[in-house]
């Protein structure tokens, strides 16, 4: 399981998550709102707005909302106006980082973030200076007790279009291009296979290893300092912590 997820999936076990279900929702429901927006009120013809959904339902987000973030982007409803804004840093340990938001206000976005990085000890770079170094990928995590046969998740997922599937200690990580990824989905879900997560990320073609315990936490605060604001949609790290590690430092969190 890749150090992002592993680091969540920790975060989520002491409850950083659900305290922050509300948080979530917002940031989700601007995601479906520029989506439609974009590209069409109907899941069936936009991909990027199906995975929203999917990513809604998988928070338990009422479908009410997720109908009313539809009809704003469409402009059935009255609705904020949101654009997309990408940085491009470094963190602690020399990890490449991506910060993607979505915002009404690209100037108060800009030096929000930039404050973030200026007190947590990470830089901002130019642009293209490290998104070469990753990959937009469709990705899926899967629970690993509830597969029985592990060769045929290999078969369903590899003959769907999955580029690679990595085993876990405790969970199956599949990649695809992104234009194979709904497919992969629909071929997951015609063998009730629950996928616990589905997204189109940036996978990094090669990882930092952070092996020092006072840069991991730095690095692993920024993240989540970047993560708590309110216009930040997803980071992307090229980070390699161990287990061990990242054990150690969620034991050390209050």
């Amino acid at each position: 399981m890749s150090g992002h997820s592993k680091w969540a999936s920790i975060k989520h076990k002491k409850g950083a998550a659900d305290a922050k279900r509300g948080q979530l929702f917002t940031k989700l429901i601007r995601e479906i709102t520029v989506a439609a927006r974009e590209g069409g009120g109907k899941p069936d013809t936009n991909a990027r707005l199906r995975t929203a959904i999917d990513r809604a339902r998988t928070a338990n987000m009422p479908s009410d909302n997720i109908e009313k973030a539809i009809k704003k982007g469409t402009g059935e409803l009255e609705g904020v106006t949101y654009e997309s804004c990408i940085f491009e840093a470094y963190g602690p340990g020399g990890v490449a980082l991506i910060v993607e938001t979505l915002t009404d206000n690209k100037n108060r976005t800009s030096a929000e973030v930039r404050n973030i990085f200026s007190k947590k000890t990470g830089s901002l770079a130019g642009a293209g200076s490290v998104s070469w170094m990753f990959k937009k990928k469709g990705y899926i995590l899967i629970d690993k007790s509830q597969i029985k046969n592990e060769d045929e998740l290999y078969s369903i997922s590899l003959d769907a279009g999955a580029d690679d599937v990595q085993v876990g200690e405790k969970n199956y990580e599949i990649f695809s291009d992104p234009k194979d990824f709904e497919q992969l989905k629909e071929a997951l879900r015609a063998k009730n296979i629950k996928m616990e997560e589905t997204e189109i990320t940036m996978i990094p073609s090669s990882k930092v290893k952070v092996a020092v315990a006072s840069d991991a936490k730095q690095l692993l605060s920024l993240i989540e300092a970047l993560e708590e604001q309110e216009d930040v949609q997803k980071v992307h790290a090229n980070f390699d912590i161990s287990d061990e590690l990242l054990e150690q430092i969620a034991a050390e969190m209050p």
